[in-house]
């Protein structure tokens, strides 16, 4: 049997934190997590890193994250509903979406499962349309699109639809929270949610999602959680259109910021000033 990829071996003086995925090479958390941590003096003390784990051996690291001195971790595809699984308590986010992005780990290893995707998104959206009695289209069915359906849900919009490859994939999350099944992508609507990955490998992202970039003309807000260097398709495609655009870099801050809170106590409005900056030092190098 494999060994899972955490060493047990830790510095007291350490408090370490990391993002678990598969793949996660790609992540800017470490980036904009370590740049709080210097912004808020406490660098010195904390760490944060990338944690590739492939799906068949995320039940073996997890309970292993304690004794390898982590304080907390970030979840990101494809082990959101698999984190919650594993925790020992959850928060309403969490146990409502069904999905965690975050876990908090006690000294004895008990893990609390959070989930900051949810205000991130709900946040970052009424800073542009007003949510209650909206009717939105969300793309994907993983656990990112259940942490979405769930937040528009409790955020009052009207009507939520789901569109997913795998229609079984997109009736199975639509029963859970009570939402519409759509058998293709519309044309037009008041908001737009890109919860799948495509366009994280590169690849022609709006082809991928049944889009065309003229149509986007006729949505009033496109959200797409994908972020890669220079924007996505789907993100320059709705800037071309002039339509308001919450891309995966703001929703990566957003909760990212909240995220640091609940691991550091620190402030999480000043920690996301220090991963704005972060990034846009390191989107001008």
């Amino acid at each position: 049997m494999s060994e899972p990829p955490v060493s047990s071996c830790r510095s007291a003086a350490v408090k370490r934190l990391g993002v678990l995925g598969w793949p996660v090479a790609h992540s800017l958390s470490p980036l904009i997590q370590n740049a709080a941590l210097k912004d808020a003096g406490i660098a010195a003390s904390w760490r944060y890193q990338l944690l590739p784990v492939p799906p068949e051996l995320f039940s073996q690291t997890v309970p292993a994250l304690a004794r390898a001195g982590f304080r907390g971790v970030n979840v990101t595809i494809p082990h959101k509903p698999a984190a919650l699984a594993l925790a020992d308590a959850a928060s309403v986010s969490a146990a409502g979406s069904a999905a965690a992005n975050a876990l908090l780990v006690g000294p004895d290893g008990a893990l609390h499962a959070e989930n900051t995707d949810a205000p991130a998104l709900i946040a970052a959206l009424e800073a542009r349309v007003e949510l209650r009695g909206a009717s939105v289209v969300v793309l994907g069915a993983g656990g990112t699109a259940r942490t979405a359906v769930w937040a528009l849900t409790q955020a009052g919009a009207s009507e939520v639809s789901v569109w997913n490859r795998t229609p079984a994939h997109a009736r199975e999350l639509a029963e859970a929270f009570g939402a519409r099944v759509l058998a293709s992508v519309p044309s037009r609507g008041e908001i737009l949610i890109n919860c799948t990955a495509a366009g994280l490998d590169g690849g022609d992202q709006l082809a991928a999602l049944g889009l065309s970039g003229a149509a986007l003309a006729d949505w009033r807000v496109v959200v797409d959680y994908v972020y890669r260097p220079g924007g996505t398709p789907l993100a320059s495609a709705a800037a071309a259109a002039r339509l308001p655009c919450v891309d995966g870099l703001e929703l990566l801050i957003r909760q990212g910021a909240l995220s640091f809170e609940l691991f550091t106590g620190a402030d999480a409005g000043r920690a996301l000033a220090a991963m704005r900056a972060a990034l846009a030092i390191s989107s001008a190098a």
